[in-house]
């Protein structure tokens, strides 16, 4: 009996001194002593597949900096799964990184369909959707949905930037619009008609979805109106596809294309597929240098990127610039990742990524910073514009804002 009541009198005096301990935070999904997994959705396959190359290129800088110690003593895993640019697949596939793999944040996610998709439930789970290729004003959205951040300047504001230009330039032109009947679309226009500021005069505007087979059609409507000027304002393959029409037509417009489909070799293949004439003064406006183009030789962000591929990706190619972007983007997610701090957690991260004054991204061009803030939730806010001139894109502009 009198062990028992000193059993009872040890458990009474345990109990109490355990519950005084402070509690140990639930261990946050994605992140261990060791490891940060990061998780993400790209276009391995489908119209959109030339974006594919940004994960890629991004999983190759990750292993650049795990060679170099990680980041606060951690190596980055980056799981990205194909979705083929359709956003009923990207929702299961993310559903399963957070819910089955259990990543600490999703990054680099292709698409503006594709990450509204899943923008309120990762919202609602408050995982981090950040740095997402795309930008579309509804992404941008820091107070209903403050987990999820995009990576690319305004599409409005780029739109801005070509109407500027026109009506500075061709006060007088007609302007045919070929538009993905997406976001992106619909923020690359209004942002024009915005910068045309009532100069110049949008003729005709024609749509197509996202998973369209062809353009044709479009491209032949447009011509009809008499436009001399056509704004391709959609993706990769519908960008070569209308070059490719209006070679057909014997149409020669000024054409601008927007920034998002200039990487080197769309331009090439559009170019082998018609004629020089064709592509010839194109116009767009870029953020990043073009580690193809021979000004940039001997740059140290190029010389970087050359190195990083050649050690940790040898089998992709040098030439594909959306493997360089994919390392812009990676960069600037290290630099969050370092400035959330060894106690990393899904809101620590959050915090980093809305307080970013970045000046030192190596992939981007002189000038062009990430900077973010709880109300800023568009990371690179100026651009230059360039024509395409013998194969190349050459600046013709200083440094522009690109604000939405």
């Amino acid at each position: 009996m009198r062990r028992a009541l000193v059993l009872v009198a040890a458990i009474a005096i345990a109990v109490p001194a355990a519950s005084a301990r402070p509690e140990r935070p639930a261990q946050t999904p994605g992140v261990t002593a060791t490891t940060i997994l990061l998780g993400g959705t790209v276009p391995l396959s489908g119209p959109a597949a030339a974006f594919g190359a940004l994960a890629p290129g991004a999983k190759a800088y990750f292993d650049y900096v795990n060679a170099r110690g990680g980041v606060n003593g951690r190596r980055i895993t980056y799981k990205y799964v194909d979705d083929g640019y359709e956003p009923a697949r990207t929702v299961q596939a993310t559903r399963e990184l957070v819910q089955q793999d259990g990543v600490l944040a999703l990054f680099g996610s292709v698409g503006t369909e594709n990450n509204l998709a899943v923008r309120a439930f990762l919202n609602q789970l408050k995982v981090p959707q950040l740095f997402v290729g795309d930008g579309s004003s509804q992404i941008a959205s820091p107070k209903r949905y403050p987990w999820t951040m995009g990576f690319l300047p305004s599409y409005v504001g780029e739109g801005a930037i070509y109407g500027r230009n026109l009506a500075r330039t061709r006060p007088k032109a007609r302007i045919a619009v070929l538009v993905e009947s997406s976001a992106l679309g619909k923020d690359l226009l209004a942002g024009l008609r915005r910068g045309l500021g009532g100069k110049g005069k949008i003729v005709a505007v024609e749509g197509h979805s996202p998973i369209d087979p062809d353009v044709a059609s479009q491209i032949a409507s447009l011509r009809s109106s008499r436009a001399d000027t056509l704004m391709l304002f959609s993706t990769p393959q519908y960008v070569i596809q209308s070059f490719i029409a209006a070679n057909k037509l014997g149409w020669r417009p000024q054409i601008f294309v927007n920034s998002i489909s200039i990487e080197p070799t769309v331009m090439r293949t559009a170019t082998l597929s018609t004629s020089k004439r064709v592509t010839e003064g194109a116009i767009s406006m870029a953020w990043l240098k073009d580690p193809t183009n021979p000004r940039w030789a001997k740059d140290r962000g190029v010389l970087l990127y050359r190195q990083i591929m050649r050690r940790h990706y040898p089998e992709g190619r040098l030439t594909d610039v959306y493997n360089y972007a994919g390392m812009a983007f990676a960069f600037t997610m290290v630099d969050a990742l370092r400035h959330a701090g060894r106690n990393l957690t899904r809101a620590s991260l959050l915090r980093a990524a809305t307080h970013l004054n970045e000046t030192d991204n190596p992939f981007l061009l002189p000038g062009v910073a990430v900077n973010t803030s709880p109300a800023g939730y568009y990371p690179i806010t100026k651009a230059q514009l360039y024509r395409y001139r013998d194969g190349l894109w050459q600046p013709f502009s200083g440094l522009l804002g690109a604000r939405g």
